[in-house]
């Protein structure tokens, strides 16, 4: 499912147009990517977690040449999905 399917999905569940639906969905990801930048977590109960977890350096290589490269530490958002989601897939 893509995004403009999403978009079809929520409007005809919830009985509202397809504008409504896309202001929602743009709504909602502001709020996740926005409270994950300030250092928070998005917990949903039921279906699961947003939050950012720190990579540290490393040591990798250039695929070309073979030679050795650091790769810089970093922040990467993580889902972890709820038993909930995960019982009713199972």
């Amino acid at each position: 499912m893509n995004k403009s399917e999403l978009i079809q999905h929520i409007a005809s569940t919830a009985g509202i147009s397809k504008v409504q639906a896309t202001a929602s969905l743009q709504a909602f990801e502001t709020a996740v990517i926005d409270t994950l930048a300030n250092g928070g977590s998005v917990d949903l109960k039921g279906f699961g977690t947003f939050k950012v977890t720190d990579r540290a350096e490393r040591q990798g290589r250039n695929p070309q040449t073979g030679e050795a490269i650091t790769i810089a530490a970093s922040k990467s958002p993580v889902f972890k999905a709820s038993k909930a989601l995960k019982d009713a897939l199972n």
